[in-house]
């Protein structure tokens, strides 16, 4: 069924939706950790050889959406047209929220989880009904949004340096191959407003060695001079590491990138579905041809913004 509100964004191609399922909750033992991870999984109900996004929240204050909860503009639309998505729920989310020395980001313990989550795969594989034997393993993402993105970083490659008593804290995982990147927080030596005495982790990061392909997202409107006075630090990730890697710039997003996190989320400062259906379409496009080699799923997409979705947004490469 066509849907009015997402206008021109309509005409960057994907492939056809399918019918899909959404599972929750599903819980992965976690020892060591302050509590077991709590999963949602939203995989296709057909097809086999299902490429997999692992999918990180952000932080905020709301109760949900930083949570296994939120994000759902994003995860239901990837699993309705072929991915399998899996979304734990973090330490940092209000539900959780432990008083502990990681608190309140808990930047480490968040790619720890997703490292977790690839290695419990064949319970998460019986956990879902109709799942067994249709995930290809060797085809995994990483996608974050805001804290999400700094998340997804680590894992590609991203370094904290002088924190914790480590010299360098490298999480990356080779088993991720591709990664999105949504409002991520930019270089920490470039996190000159107040957040980064809040928050002193995001000033120790570097993109040196983020050596995996990766698309950035960024809003033109992403500002917010409480984290830095630079304009373009939410592209910090496209522009300092090395290459490949691409940008997606959003005309008009502001740090909601028109409701990313949640469906009519109060918090979402510049809400329009047609720049969410903007967002899923081109994350799809990049992630299936990252994934696929050979596919051309994001050389059409790229190529339909010469036409009327090109008010949306544009694509930088390097």
């Amino acid at each position: 069924m066509a849907d009015k509100l997402i206008k021109d964004a309509a005409l960057i191609p994907v492939a056809a939706q399918t019918p899909f399922m959404a599972v929750t909750p599903i819980t992965i033992p976690a020892p060591q950790r302050y509590a077991d991870i709590e999963l949602r999984v939203s995989a296709p109900t057909t097809g086999d050889k299902l490429p997999i996004i692992l999918l990180s929240h952000g932080h905020g204050a709301s109760n949900y959406l930083s949570s296994n909860r939120g994000m759902l503009p994003l995860s239901e639309f990837w699993a309705s047209h072929g991915f399998v998505v899996i979304q734990p729920t973090h330490l940092n989310s209000t539900t959780l929220s432990p008083d502990t020395p990681e608190a309140p980001l808990f930047y480490r313990s968040r790619a720890q989880d997703m490292a977790l989550i690839l290695d419990r795969l064949a319970l998460i594989d019986k956990a879902v009904p109709g799942l067994a034997g249709r995930l290809d393993r060797e085809k995994v993402a990483v996608a974050g949004y805001s804290l999400g993105g700094f998340t997804a970083g680590m894992l590609l490659g991203m370094q904290l340096h002088d924190i914790d008593g480590e010299e360098t804290l490298d999480l990356r995982d080779d088993r991720i191959k591709v990664g999105v990147l949504i409002g991520a927080p930019g270089l920490g030596a470039r996190l000159d407003g107040p957040v980064g005495q809040r928050y002193p982790a995001l000033t120790k990061n570097s993109f040196d060695a983020m050596k995996a392909p990766a698309l950035v997202v960024a809003g033109d409107r992403d500002f917010n001079p409480n984290f830095s006075t630079h304009a373009d630090w939410r592209s910090d990730a496209y522009r300092l590491s090395p290459a490949p890697k691409s940008l997606l710039a959003v005309t008009d997003a502001e740090h909601g990138y028109g409701g990313v996190a949640g469906y009519d989320a109060g918090e979402t400062t510049d809400e329009n579905p047609e720049r969410v259906a903007f967002v899923q379409r081109m994350t799809w496009a990049w992630l299936w041809s990252a994934l696929h080699p050979g596919s051309d799923a994001w050389e059409k997409a790229q190529a339909s913004l010469n036409g009327e979705a090109g008010r949306l947004g544009h694509v930088e490469t390097r």
